[in-house]
């Protein structure tokens, strides 16, 4: 299924989720104020107003694993850039939303002799907490000691998503790598793999031999062979060309049986380096324009172009909304902070207010304004921005909307702020520990009132 756009081309169900992504998810205003905390060292403050938590104290890694170790921590939270982190984040059909449960490693710290490696790591919650779409920040070096560890259900690493064979999509030293690993002065695929990618799948089959043969050098195998993951049914195995034998050897293949006993698995190439990038595809289908994109992506992708102003705002701040009244063409604008009929007299409102109390049909001036509360236009930016976490953004809109101080009436937008406000409670217990053992209730189980989560089938990323 595919959505017509105004130029009569056809968009991908996976460019329309990426474009929502790009819209809601990372807000300007968060990658402004996380950007500004960066740039005067502090990584602490740029995490908060990037939605990251902290599970981690620098002065207690100096302590348990000594300062050299603590030393290139410290190093690398200061160039962390949290924005970027969320903007290149895993996400899952159909809303867009971060993939829940996950633990990602962003780095990897070595050890004394015997102990394996720390992983710094960012952790997604899970799906019944998700609200406010919030990341947190942690160590883990193996077991549940740290916090974020104890309370998370997955707390190992996913080998999918190893964003420390990806640091150019976290860390602002590496930005520039963005380019050439995205592969995008490339060919759009790569024939001795291209053949093998189901039809519909955005792989980034140009990228494979390279991405894998950084895999095998980072892992220290001796192995020419990685696994590639294609959804949860689907595996392919990439067996890279020995030194000398030229690059018509790579071999793409579908695995016919299981790894023998006792034979290590083949690494599994990273999801970040087995589908094409989302911002590349947007901007080679002029789907979205480089200023749309995070500042750090659009410099990487298209080098010199010029950053983008502030969005616009939008709704009836600046001009009244008109309105076709009884033949006449009337003005509906804030009138101290509230949504109010300029072109009407207080007496005849408060008699078409008495008229509708009665049941009978008020002044079109009036139902525009009773539609505003209860089903205006923006209720989806609402929603999405709620669903993302954008909470100051969707106050932002109802406050242009409405006024600062308008009392929402009883209808669809109410209910979703409410909705929203209580599902924070459920992340609230899950960063408190609060939950007890064994599985986790539904959000509508544990707090009544909360509105369930909308399906969210975990689709891969095509």
């Amino acid at each position: 299924m595919h959505t017509h756009i105004a130029d009569g081309s056809i968009r991908s169900p996976r460019l329309s989720l990426w474009l929502r992504v790009r819209e809601f998810a990372v807000p300007p205003s968060m990658i402004e104020t996380s950007t500004a905390r960066r740039l005067v060292g502090d990584w602490a403050g740029a995490c908060a107003a990037a939605g990251v938590d902290v599970d981690l104290r620098p002065r207690s890694v100096a302590r348990t694993h000594g300062s050299e170790l603590a030393g290139r921590l410290r190093l690398d939270l200061r160039h962390l850039a949290p924005d970027l982190l969320r903007w290149h984040m895993p996400r899952i059909a159909p809303d867009g939303l971060l993939r829940p449960g996950l633990t990602l490693t962003l780095a990897r710290y070595d050890r004394a002799e015997g102990a394996g490696p720390l992983h710094l790591v960012a952790r997604t919650p899970p799906a019944w907490a998700d609200a406010g779409q919030r990341i947190s920040l942690g160590l883990w070096d193996g077991s549940r000691d740290e916090p974020g560890a104890r309370r998370h259900p997955h707390p190992r690493p996913d080998p999918r998503f190893r964003l420390d064979l990806h640091r150019h999509l976290w860390d602002a030293r590496r930005t520039d790598e963005l380019r050439d690993r995205s592969g995008a002065d490339l060919p759009p695929s790569d024939p001795h793999t291209a053949g093998c990618v189901p039809p519909g799948y955005r792989c980034a089959t140009d990228r494979w031999v390279a991405e894998a043969a950084l895999l095998l050098h980072a892992e220290g195998r001796s192995t020419r062979t990685v696994s590639v993951r294609l959804g949860s049914r689907r595996r392919l195995e990439l067996h890279l060309a020995e030194e000398g034998d030229g690059a018509g050897s790579t071999v793409v293949r579908i695995p016919t049986a299981a790894t023998p006993s006792g034979a290590p698995a083949p690494p599994v190439l990273p999801d970040a380096a087995t589908w094409v990038l989302p911002d590349l595809d947007l901007l080679r289908t002029g789907s979205v324009e480089p200023g749309r994109l995070h500042p750090l992506v659009a410099s990487a992708l298209v080098p010199g172009h010029a950053p983008a102003g502030p969005s616009p705002a939008s709704g009836p701040a600046g001009q009244p909304h008109l309105v076709d009244c009884r033949g006449s063409r009337h003005r509906i604008g804030l009138v101290d902070g509230a949504l109010s009929p300029l072109d009407h007299d207080r007496a005849e409102i408060r008699r078409e207010e008495l008229l509708a109390a009665l049941t009978g049909t008020p002044l079109p001036c009036l139902r525009a304004i009773d539609a505003a509360h209860r089903r205006p236009d923006s209720l989806t930016g609402v929603r999405e921005r709620l669903d993302h976490g954008d909470t100051a953004g969707a106050l932002a809109v109802v406050e242009r909307l409405l006024g600062p101080d308008a009392l929402l009436r009883d209808g669809a937008l109410r209910d979703e702020l409410e909705a929203a406000a209580r599902r924070r409670i459920a992340y609230g217990l899950f960063r408190a520990d609060l939950t007890g053992p064994g599985p986790r209730p539904r959000p509508g189980d544990q707090l009544p009132g909360i509105r369930p989560h909308r399906e969210r089938p975990s689709h891969p990323r095509r």
